[in-house]
């Protein structure tokens, strides 16, 4: 009679990163209605109910103003929806999920990789609305290429937002995350020269290039403004070593207790 190793589990391919488990964690993350409010149709809606202002139309870089908010706008939408993804780790935790998970074969770096890739995807659809948006009302202004290097740097950048997520889902219970990442992002955005253009060398701006969102605005708007920065590269970089660390020190906390 043939026995049964049970002391050995076998490994699944890529760590256990399949089709399946990504699909599934999309349909969770956009079966919130609040979650499709929040991060793909209210930045969409205050650029097209801030759009009526007669300056909109003034010149900008190789664009106009109006161009420069709707970047804007996606990378709001963009950071929010990606810090979404991974401060769900909270409410996976408070539910038993990630406890769940951690008896499973699938590799942490896995379900990083996973989130990552959701977050991603989050990210490209928050920006998508956000930009269809600005083709509906017409009065963006800038070729097509400058207009997909704007988004595609606006989708990168997501990634520190996703960092910021998980380190504070870790940090907080479960919704909790949420109340903190909400407000937190949307002061960091009108801090950090995202909603309105500030002028260089004012106080204000000082302040501005210390926040998270200073970094990646720049960066995202660069084709734009043709004008990028080295403490904007630095502030991006920083910003992401910093939220990368902590969320990998509290997940190892995490991990510890089990």
């Amino acid at each position: 009679m043939s026995t049964i190793d049970l002391t050995h589990r076998r490994v699944p391919p890529m760590g256990g990163l399949s089709a399946t488990l990504f699909g599934l964690e999309l349909r969770r993350l956009f079966r919130n209605r609040r979650t499709v409010i929040f991060t793909l149709i209210l930045p969409a809606g205050l650029f097209l109910a801030f759009g009526s202002g007669g300056e909109w139309n003034d010149e900008m870089g190789h664009g106009n103003v109006a161009a420069y908010i709707m970047t804007s706008m996606a990378l709001y939408g963009a950071a929010l929806s990606a810090a979404v993804v991974g401060a769900n780790v909270g409410l996976e935790r408070a539910l038993g999920w990630s406890r769940q998970l951690r008896s499973t074969p699938l590799n942490p770096v896995a379900y990083i990789a996973m989130k990552s890739a959701v977050a991603l995807v989050s990210g490209v659809l928050a920006v998508a609305v956000v930009n269809a948006a600005g083709l509906v009302q017409g009065r963006p202004e800038m070729s097509v290429g400058i207009w997909v290097g704007c988004a595609l740097l606006t989708v990168v950048c997501t990634t520190v937002f996703a960092a910021l997520g998980v380190f504070v889902g870790y940090l907080v219970p479960g919704e909790n995350a949420m109340q903190i990442l909400g407000p937190g992002l949307a002061l960091c955005s009108f801090l950090g020269n995202v909603f309105i253009p500030m002028d260089e060398g004012t106080t204000i701006y000082r302040i501005a290039e210390w926040t998270p969102m200073f970094g990646v605005a720049e960066i995202s708007r660069w084709p734009l403004t043709g004008d990028l920065s080295v403490v904007a590269v630095v502030n991006a970089v920083a910003w992401l070593g910093v939220f990368v660390a902590g969320a990998a020190w509290r997940m190892a906390r995490d991990t510890a207790r089990v």
